[in-house]
């Protein structure tokens, strides 16, 4: 499934049923009253968090959402039925915006939560309601009133405790796969990765987390290069954030521009270009693959060079596992 992370849609609520004018006509009932009754409530359009839902894909080919009208008033003083209520299950993570006036109309952050997008409208008063002492046999009635009609944006901004970032390549699909129940596509060529994932991690029982693991991050993303453009706010909600690095085979005879502390500062002038409020956050610094020997021999240097930066620093190898649950400890006392 095409993972869509913002979508347009038209919310119409249902119209108020009319309100009835009518009088009562029965045997040995001469002076029978007006006895007509009141419309129904229009419908409402509502999004629901669905924990189940993580895309807004199958909004694609529902772009107008209808609720149903109320029915009118009848005789007797008889209420209209009120018009049936759509609900439409949206991704916990969900942004709501009135696209006319630019307003924020709703927040989804957790599941079962609702937000109304689109009032119904009320349903017409029957005659009943407009006798006088004057007016014994009013032959009037309301008009059912027409139901909000909204352009609105949803956007979609995964909610997660933890979020992995870093070049491609680095291995952040195969350590949310190694700590929690995500299984991203993995493999040796860059971009691997093409939408996020979420996984619950819950290696020590009492404090499971939930980490978001984005697409590599290339320089440029801030301005709209790579795949990260388009996925950096997803790193907006997160609470911490673990950047992953690699040392590259430089340090094998093969000449790149690659290094890790360069790495580093590139992603992060990346993220400050983004959001302010995104490059503050909290880091904890990784160095991945430290089962193989020229990487591990690189170990005191980066430890060394992050640690005077004031960044947490750990070196894991999720291949042996090396490092891992020290590192999930550490991202539980970070969260507590």
């Amino acid at each position: 499934m095409k993972f869509v992370d913002e979508i347009k849609v038209e919310a119409t609520a249902g119209k108020g049923g009319d309100g009835k004018a009518s009088f009562r006509r029965e045997m040995f009932t001469p002076t029978g009253g007006p006895d007509g009754g009141d419309g129904g409530k229009g419908g409402d359009v509502i999004l629901l968090g669905d924990a189940g839902v993580n895309t807004l894909s199958h909004l694609r080919y529902r772009r107008f959402l209808r609720a149903k009208n109320g029915a009118p008033g009848g005789r007797e003083k008889l209420h209209g039925k009120n018009g049936e209520t759509i609900t439409v299950p949206v991704p916990v993570g969900t942004l709501i915006f009135d696209i006319e006036s630019g307003e924020q109309i709703g927040d989804i952050t957790e599941a079962g939560q609702k937000v109304i997008v689109a009032k119904g409208g009320r349903g017409g008063r029957g005659n009943v309601h407009f006798a006088t002492a004057t007016n014994r046999s009013p032959h009037i009635a309301e008009r059912g009133r027409r139901g909000e009609q909204r352009s609105l944006r949803l956007e979609l901004k995964l909610l997660a405790d933890v979020g992995l970032l870093g070049f491609p390549s680095v291995g952040k699909s195969t350590f949310i796969s190694c700590i929690s129940n995500a299984r991203p596509t993995i493999a040796d060529y860059p971009f691997t990765t093409l939408t996020p994932h979420l996984g619950v991690v819950e290696m020590f029982e009492n404090h499971p987390f939930v980490v978001a693991d984005v697409p590599g991050l290339i320089v440029g993303a801030s301005d709209g290069k790579g795949l990260g453009h388009d996925f950096l706010k997803h790193l907006e909600r997160t609470r911490i954030l673990v950047h992953l690095i690699e040392v590259t085979y430089q340090l094998e005879g093969c000449e790149t521009d690659r290094d890790p502390i360069h790495d580093f500062e590139k992603l992060n002038l990346e993220l400050a270009k983004f959001s302010e409020e995104l490059a503050s956050k909290k880091q904890i610094v990784v160095l991945n693959k430290c089962d193989e020997e020229y990487v591990a021999s690189e170990i005191p240097r980066l430890s060394k060079y992050f640690g005077e930066k004031g960044y947490e620093f750990h070196a894991i190898s999720c291949q042996s596992q090396d490092g891992i649950r020290d590192l999930v400890r550490s991202i539980i006392k970070h969260l507590r």
